[in-house]
């Protein structure tokens, strides 16, 4: 600010005020400055020129007006831009659109990206059928199964999005307060822990109640073995522990939960024997503690969701054969979100790698594809281990193609030989390892008749073995010579 400025326009207030000097200045000499307030700065006062008035805002028939009006004035965008109260940088920006796009240029658009979902409409509609087909699936499993299915890259977030397009709105349920949050573990490797416990239902055709054992890698979530039986006994779990054993190797340790068929009160259980006999340390979780066991815990969870909570099982055969099937998908097909997405035999045989860099050279691939063709392809991919080398098959295009560590090759997949007889259709046997314990029956008992009991036999047997010897053996002086 200039000094003539501060001296045209002194402060009333200074200039006024009892016992300031009015006294003319002295000619020649300096002239006084009025103070900028009633006080002197103090240190540390910022000085700050005010902000400029924001721009009115436009309409596109004003915005039109102020062009015209400044063309006919012939000022500079500089001159004539104050005096409609713009920047000269508004002025040629709104000249520039008029002169590319006509009037059309100057209406208002919408600001940002476009509102909605961004995705292909394959992977929409792919989205859709999936919520459709299963309603209780979240936002993170449709993403995964979208990346290990037809290879259609879709985040959690995305696939929220169109599902609330759609009209899905977030279940609101009544929550109550938690535990602290339990501290989660897992081991490094596979077969370094393994989780075991019993799992109950009811057969809905007979009213019977079963129960069912699993063995669960630690590591992995891998099921390597199950069994399925009329009663809780430690002979099932024994099997089944036998089983798993055999097919995929002995663990280190096994969790185990205070049931009677792993713990005994006194002296060791049989199972706590098989374990010493094997080399495998037996940890036994606090009692009413699930949460240590939690992993399997979670798998009972999925089983009776997915699988047997809907299922109506023809008898107990039926019933372990698909009981059996379903760990076959929950092993090898489905993706689980406490191991990043993977499979649990992705984890288990080490595969997790190669899993994931075929799963990225397929989105890739079948990026290219929706760019041609808009339709995705039917996906194929095998990957795994075969003595203790990776490998991995996938299709391209019509060919199949075989990488290992010796390079890539290009194979040829013969189709199955036909079954001899195939009239009537029969369910496959599960991979997954199962205990069988043989009993009459086809594993129940029936209650005994009224006035039985278990006891009678045995009493029979008893008392009839001293009979058959008086009876078997002639008495002395009979049949004997005179």
């Amino acid at each position: 600010m200039s000094d003539e400025a501060l001296n045209a326009n002194p402060s009333p207030s200074h200039s006024d005020a009892p016992g300031a000097d009015t006294r003319p200045p002295e000619p020649g000499g300096p002239t006084r400055r009025p103070p900028l307030s009633g006080r002197g700065p103090r240190p540390g006062d910022a000085l700050r020129k005010p902000r400029p008035a924001a721009e009115t805002a436009f309409t596109p028939e004003q915005r039109l007006l102020v062009l015209d009006a400044w063309r006919r004035s012939g000022l500079p965008a500089g001159d004539f831009a104050p005096l409609v109260g713009l920047s000269r940088h508004t002025l040629y920006a709104w000249k520039k659109k008029f002169d590319d796009q006509g009037p059309a240029g100057l209406a208002d658009k919408p600001r940002g990206a476009p509102a909605g979902s961004r995705l292909p409409e394959v992977t929409r509609r792919t989205i859709l059928m999936l919520k459709e087909a299963h309603p209780d699936w979240g936002c993170q499993r449709i993403s995964d199964l979208l990346l290990r299915g037809p290879a259609l890259p879709a985040g959690p977030a995305a696939v929220a999005r169109v599902l609330h397009e759609e009209g899905y709105e977030g279940a609101e349920t009544p929550t109550t307060p938690h535990e602290p949050r339990v501290t989660s573990f897992e081991r490094a490797r596979p077969n370094q822990l393994w989780q075991t416990d019993l799992f109950t239902f009811v057969l809905k055709r007979q009213n019977r109640r079963v129960y069912l054992v699993a063995f669960l890698d630690d590591h992995s979530r891998f099921v390597v073995g199950y069994g399925l039986h009329a009663s809780q006994s430690t002979a099932l779990v024994l099997e089944v522990f036998r089983a798993a054993v055999a097919g995929f190797g002995t663990p280190e340790e096994l969790l185990t939960d205070n049931g009677s068929q792993y713990v005994t009160w006194r002296g060791k259980s049989a199972f706590a024997k098989e374990c010493e006999k094997r080399g495998v340390r037996q940890v036994v979780a606090s009692p009413h503690r699930p949460q240590t066991l939690g992993k399997i815990e979670r798998f009972w969870g999925s089983l009776w969701r997915e699988c047997v909570e809907a299922a109506v099982f023809l008898d107990l055969g039926d019933a372990r054969t698909r009981i059996g099937l379903f760990i076959d998908h929950y092993n090898f097909q489905r993706p689980h979100q406490g191991i990043d997405g993977l499979t649990p035999a992705d984890r288990f045989f080490g595969a997790s790698a190669d899993v994931r860099q075929t799963l990225a050279a397929r989105v890739a691939a079948n990026a290219l594809e929706l760019a041609r063709g808009g339709v995705p392809k039917a996906p194929f991919y095998l990957t795994g281990q075969a003595g203790g080398r990776p490998f991995s098959v996938h299709a391209e295009g019509e060919r199949v193609i075989l990488t290992n560590p010796g390079g890539r090759q290009e194979i040829d997949l013969l189709p199955p030989r036909p079954a001899a007889d195939a009239s009537t259709p029969t369910l496959p046997e599960p991979v997954c390892p199962q205990g069988v314990v043989a009993a009459a029956g086809g594993g129940f008992e029936g209650p005994p008749a009224p006035g039985d009991s278990p006891l009678d036999g045995a009493l029979e047997r008893l008392g009839g073995a001293p009979a058959a010897g008086r009876t078997g053996a002639p008495a002395a002086g009979e049949g004997g010579a005179p």
